[in-house]
């Protein structure tokens, strides 16, 4: 492990967010960026700051070659639920559940 980065209480819920977390996993950090600035998905822009987060935290450690370094494990996790109401016919109210989730990338050097 190069590195490590965690975005917590992203207000997307983990199932979305890992839609978009398994198309970078196990990728290049390069071509992990060109991929989520083409993909058409809303959760891109919070996993494009944590995998910069992370990219950052191995700049800071000395790993400074982008082309060795490969996204080893990208996965989100449930955050707290906000619990909601909202009106219906008769009076009457149904749950709303507005999930979050916790994002986790963690990068390791490729061996070749």
């Amino acid at each position: 492990m190069i590195s490590k980065a965690i975005n917590k209480y992203i207000r997307r819920t983990p199932r979305k967010v890992n839609a978009v977390l398994t198309a970078i996993r196990g990728k290049k950090v390069d071509y992990a960026f060109m991929l989520l600035k083409n993909l058409n998905k809303a959760a891109k822009t919070e996993v494009s700051k944590t995998l910069k987060s992370a990219v950052s935290n191995a700049y800071e450690k000395g790993f400074t070659d982008t082309d060795k370094i490969v996204i080893s494990e990208a996965y989100s996790t449930e955050g707290p639920i906000f619990k909601r109401f909202k009106a219906r016919a008769m009076g009457r109210a149904t749950k709303r559940y507005k999930r979050t989730s916790h994002i986790t990338i963690i990068l390791k050097e490729e061996v070749n």
